[in-house]
């Protein structure tokens, strides 16, 4: 059976994190991805998602100041003190709430001259990185973002991540996310049955719109049926938006016995 893990940080929109825990266990999920948890305490998410029997299988290590422009600092020369800073802190969620991923975005090339040294700081700093893992379970993850909504962005196809993977030769993999896939390189059931063996993690959501897989021009049900053929044993992350409510969105999802509500939950 396939793997399914909520969004937090996209599907739900209580101001309260922890709220928002409490509705991913009421819909029938037990795992999840929480892009950015830093603003909580990692002992107290801990005690919840302890409580709740939920899994965080997934999040990002800080990526600089979004008003600033920032997309990921990993590829960013001059900044990779800043980079250490947050992949530290990053580990020691990870630590703490045996987090088996974290994804490290790479940041903004502001133009084609300056990719080759972008792509040695990127290197240099995710081999330093995977270093910081030794001893632990937790593998780091790169992540193409298209450059339709990201311009600019340092990895934008699958083949670039795969390349910089190779380069770095350490404990890093690849996320391979069906929205931003299709529209850079389309083709998604080939990519994922020649890349299989690179592919460490799977996000999706609907293309237009970034809503649930229903509405978009992706035959996700193909896909997931060609990912249980494959025997793929890893999570698919659900990074998207509700059209209407996260409720009236899930029948995607009910034959993996999803969006059935659990009286269990423990309420907020």
């Amino acid at each position: 059976m396939l793997r399914f893990a909520a969004n937090l940080s996209t599907m739900f929109d209580e101001p309260d994190e922890y709220a928002r825990l409490n509705h991913i266990t009421q819909l029938g999920f037990r795992y999840l991805e929480w892009l950015f948890p830093y603003n909580c305490d990692k002992t107290q998410i801990a005690e919840r998602l302890n409580a709740l029997d939920l899994e965080l299988v997934l999040i990002n290590a800080a990526s600089g100041v979004a008003e600033n422009g920032d997309r990921g600092i990993g590829a960013l020369p001059g900044r990779e003190d800043e980079f250490k800073r947050a992949m530290t802190q990053a580990l020691d969620y990870a630590d703490v709430l045996n987090i088996p991923m974290i994804h490290v975005m790479a940041g903004i090339c502001p133009a084609p001259s300056d990719r080759n040294e972008y792509l040695d700081t990127f290197a240099n700093n995710l081999a330093w990185a995977s270093q910081q893992t030794n001893g632990s379970s937790t593998q780091l993850l790169v992540e193409p973002l298209n450059n339709v909504d990201v311009p600019n962005y340092l990895i934008s196809t699958s083949q670039e991540a795969l390349e910089l993977i190779s380069l770095v030769n350490a404990n890093v993999g690849l996320q391979f996310d069906f929205y931003h896939l299709q529209i850079m390189e389309g083709n998604l059931g080939q990519s994922l049955r020649t890349q299989f063996d690179q592919i460490a993690h799977i996000q999706f959501s609907s293309l237009p719109g970034r809503h649930e897989p229903q509405y978009g021009e992706v035959n996700c049900g193909y896909l997931f049926k060609l990912l249980e053929s494959l025997s793929y044993a890893g999570f698919i992350g659900c990074e998207y938006r509700p059209k209407t409510t996260v409720e009236d969105g899930l029948s995607w999802a009910k034959p993996y016995g999803i969006g059935v509500s659990d009286s269990n939950a423990i309420s907020s």
